[in-house]
């Protein structure tokens, strides 16, 4: 086939959003949406008459929408007919995607409580460190692994605070120094992901009111990803401890990652972990 003969990107575009409205329409009956069911049709769904009439847009425009003809689109016009063919959020994403404009941002609860299964999960990684940390990086759940070899307590709330304040992290995290701006840049990704949410600003400034560090690096601008790591812990009781540390998002739980840590093949993490676990198994069981 002759390259200049194949279709464009937008050609292509426009007749997956034709027959994407199409479909949806064809598994929709009147009664569905609160017409009267006239009796069989001819094709199966709703007619384009109904569904311009139910979003509340003009007979020709919905027809020019479904054919994917270059003519205006409005979010909210988007909205009325996502509505009407009752589109749920992925399909509505979709539905934005192909007509040229970019999905809304899923709206979620700041922190949402993690699952039963969640748990077990976490538990189940014992003796390795993990967590579940929600959009503002508060912490929604910790293993005690974690919270053993990091030096959390009761007050670490949330992972970038403790970072920056939590003294017994910063002298246990061997390159906290060199992590430092790579945890800062991320943080500010994660806010330009949310322009319109003021928590994240409240959390960096109060934090640069306590932290110069912070107050520094977040006055750089930088922005950056921060999925992997290798983080390595000097532990007072288990020595050199190393770790592979991966961020998973939870799509079960919006805006809500699970960062796991794996002891790094070779450096004998593993064993000096289990011996710690072991002797704070034989400390809580036997206190005092």
């Amino acid at each position: 086939m002759n390259g200049s003969n194949a279709p464009s990107s937008s050609d292509r575009r426009q007749a997956e959003l034709r027959e994407f409205l199409r479909s949806r329409r064809a598994r929709l009956s009147p009664s569905d949406v609160g017409l009267p069911d006239a009796g069989r049709r001819r094709t199966p769904g709703l007619r384009r008459e109904e569904v311009a009439v139910l979003a509340g847009v003009g007979v020709s425009w919905y027809t020019w929408l479904e054919q994917g003809r270059d003519i205006k689109v409005s979010e909210d016009v988007l909205d009325a007919v996502g509505r009407t063919l009752r589109l749920d959020p992925v399909e509505r994403a979709h539905l934005y995607r192909l007509a040229g404009l970019n999905p809304p941002e899923a709206r979620s609860e700041p922190s949402l409580p993690a699952s039963p299964e969640l748990l077990r999960l976490l538990d189940a990684w014992a003796p390795r460190p993990g967590y579940i940390r929600d959009r503002h990086w508060n912490f929604v759940a910790v293993n005690e692994s974690a919270r053993l070899v990091f030096g959390y307590g009761d007050i670490d709330h949330n992972c970038l605070i403790s970072f920056f304040t939590n003294a017994r992290y910063r002298v246990r995290h061997q390159h906290w120094a060199e992590t430092a701006p790579a945890v800062a840049a991320s943080f500010r990704a994660d806010a330009a992901r949310h322009p319109d949410d003021p928590e994240f600003d409240r959390i960096a400034a109060e934090l640069a009111a306590v932290s110069r560090e912070f107050a520094e690096l977040w006055a750089r601008h930088d922005v950056g990803e921060h999925t992997n790591a290798v983080k390595t812990v000097d532990h007072p009781d288990a020595g050199t401890l190393v770790f592979d540390a991966t961020l998973l998002p939870l799509p079960q739980l919006p805006d809500h990652n699970l960062i796991l840590h794996n002891p790094r093949p070779g450096t004998g993490t593993d064993v000096r972990l289990e011996q710690l676990m072991r002797q704070r198994r034989l400390v809580v069981a036997h206190p005092g």
